[in-house]
């Protein structure tokens, strides 16, 4: 059997503290570091158990607020958050593997682009900014697009057939909830984000191989810092 997860054990202490009625119903959540102080682990630890009770609706996120107890959860939901957490790939796993696979995957796109896989990243991008303001699952639908019209860009369809499963780790809930609530906390951060995409697309349709790899690593490298903030 492989070892548990960290943050699966901190999402059950959380729930138990609830249960024993610690946290309230409609209480504050002390904060990550006291979190992370208390049951002696790391923050992204307790980022990514917040994220499982947040996608299970045990926990409100409120942006520049906190996490307040939304649902003291019954004897038979008590396992919903350490499970989806078990049964879906850790965040930090799917960062890392997108940030070393996809750079070099943007560079190839570069050399290889034509004038329909060009289309194809510039429609994702617009439905990201069209989804931006008032619809996070839409704008995440039209990321997974970008990144996977990005593959179909090289022209490699082994390169196409192995990032497709990497790819749809975008719909894992647990990923969802952490990219919302740490990442792409609102608008602005998003539109950010979504300019980074631009400024790659213009090295690719550049042909600008270089440029179009360090944007990409970019992208991850601000993800990966929110991550170990």
């Amino acid at each position: 059997m492989r070892p548990r997860k960290v943050s699966a054990v901190v999402a059950e202490q959380i729930i138990a503290a609830i249960r024993r009625g610690d946290y309230p119903v409609g209480s504050k959540l002390p904060p990550e570091f006291d979190l992370a102080e208390l049951m002696g682990v790391s923050r992204p630890s307790v980022r990514e158990a917040l994220s499982a009770l947040q996608a299970v609706g045990v926990i409100e996120s409120k942006p520049g607020s906190g996490s307040y107890v939304r649902h003291a959860p019954a004897h038979d939901e008590e396992h919903d958050a350490p499970l989806l957490i078990e049964s879906e790939d850790g965040c930090l796993e799917v960062m890392e593997a997108r940030a070393t696979l996809e750079p070099p995957v943007a560079a190839l796109a570069a050399a290889n682009r034509t004038s329909s896989s060009i289309g194809a990243l510039r429609a994702a991008i617009a439905h990201m900014r069209n989804a931006a303001s008032d619809d996070f699952g839409s704008y995440l639908d039209a990321d997974k697009a970008f990144h996977t019209a990005l593959a179909a860009a090289t022209g490699n369809r082994l390169v196409s057939t192995a990032l497709s499963p990497l790819i749809a780790t975008i719909d894992q809930k647990l990923y969802r909830e952490f990219t919302h609530h740490y990442y792409l906390k609102n608008v602005a951060d998003i539109e950010q984000v979504i300019d980074l995409h631009g400024e790659l697309l213009e090295a690719i349709e550049r042909g600008d191989g270089e440029a179009a790899e360090e944007r990409m690593r970019e992208h991850w490298r601000r993800m990966l810092e929110i991550w170990e903030a």
